[in-house]
Parts: structure tokens; sequence; C-alpha cells
């Protein structure tokens, strides 16, 4: 198996966990969590806030979730980061299956090196994109998060912790980011490959007189 194959396989293994991870994150309430920062000792509830509803949990036994009632009465950004987490999702789903197809024809060595050029341009570009992508929200929630958590301005009941959503979110972008960038140089190693300078090999029935190939 040459080290292009591996990487293959690998960016697959890492782009699947990242599209998991990406829609996992998109689907989960825990973006912004309640602080507690005036040193309450006993915490009765914990807020849940996520793209598409708020949860509250009463001591940990009893979870209550409501989905936001109307979708022109949120906030523009909140908005914003809904349509970029579910392109991202959307561009994950098909890196992955274009990156199962670059896998295929690369294994049928029949075809030339330049045979699967397509599909890995395909999933390296949609995997580096989905991951950007990705990496947008989740990032902007963070930041946030940490200036109002630091500023003075903001009542200690509106400040918010970073919820597990955001890790989950950072995570699956470093993978996509990853696989993107292994069949990125696996496209690059196949087009150096099919460069006129190196010969191609020859395929079944492709023999002139004298056992020398034609085209």
């Amino acid at each position: 198996m040459t080290s292009c194959c591996v990487l293959q396989i690998t960016g697959l293994i890492l782009g699947g966990v990242g599209m998991v991870g990406t829609l996992a994150a998109t689907a989960m309430p825990q973006w912004r969590v309640s602080a507690y920062v005036d040193g309450n000792i006993v915490v009765f509830e914990t807020v849940w806030e996520g793209l598409w509803m708020d949860c509250v949990s009463q001591l940990g036994i009893r979870l209550q979730c409501k989905f936001y009632d109307s979708a022109l009465a949120l906030p523009p950004p909140l908005e914003a980061f809904r349509a970029l987490m579910c392109l991202a999702v959307g561009l994950a789903v098909l890196s992955f299956l274009a990156a199962i197809a670059g896998v295929k024809y690369t294994q049928r060595s029949e075809d030339g090196p330049g045979a699967a050029s397509a599909f890995l341009l395909a999933a390296g570009a949609a995997f580096l994109l989905a991951g950007t992508l990705a990496l947008i929200p989740v990032s902007w929630t963070g930041g946030s998060i940490v200036r109002d958590f630091y500023d003075p301005r903001v009542p200690a009941p509106l400040k918010r912790e970073l919820g597990a959503a955001l890790f989950v979110g950072w995570a699956s972008s470093g993978l996509l980011l990853a696989a993107g960038a292994m069949y990125c140089h696996c496209w690059c190693r196949a087009g150096t490959a099919a460069s006129p300078g190196r010969p191609w090999p020859a395929r079944a029935g492709g023999l002139a007189r004298g056992g020398h190939a034609y085209v």
C-alpha cells in the first residue's frame, strides 16, 4: 500500500469522525452554559443555550428543553450560525462521499494515476471548506462568551461559560481541516504522477507490435 493510499484512508477516517462531530455540535444545545460567578454553593438550575433550543436542567435530574418560537425573531448572528453549521454538515457529507470514491478509484491502478485526481481534489477542497465554515460560528461564539464573562457591565445572571458543543465543534473542525490537507496532498502527488514527463501504466490490450504501449 502506497503512502498516498494510507493518507487517503487516514483522511477518510478523520473526515468521517469530523463529519459526525460537526453534526453533533450543530444539534447539541450546550453552546452556552450558565455561569455562576457569585460564589454560589448550591446550584438548582443550569441553563443551556444552543442553535435550535434552550434547556433548563434542575439538579441534574430533570431536563426541560424548548425550541425557539420563531426563526424571524432570532438575533441575526444566530441565524447566520445556523446557516453556516448546516452548510458545513452538508459539505462534510459530500466530501466524505467524494473521499470514498477517491479511495475506490485509486485502488484501480489500471485507470492510471490521474483517474482519481478529480475526486481527491473535490474531497480535499470540500473538507477544508467544511472545516472553515464550522470553525467560524464556534470560534465567534466562544470569543463572545469569554468577552462577556470578563465584562463588568454584563450582569452576573447573563454571563455564560463555554459549552461542550463548542469543544466538539473545535475538534471536528480540526479533523476536517486535517482530512482536507491530506487529500489535497494526495491530489498534488497524483497530478505529479500523471504529468507528461512520467509514463503511464500500460493498459490491458494496449500493446502495439514489439510489446510497446500506444495510445
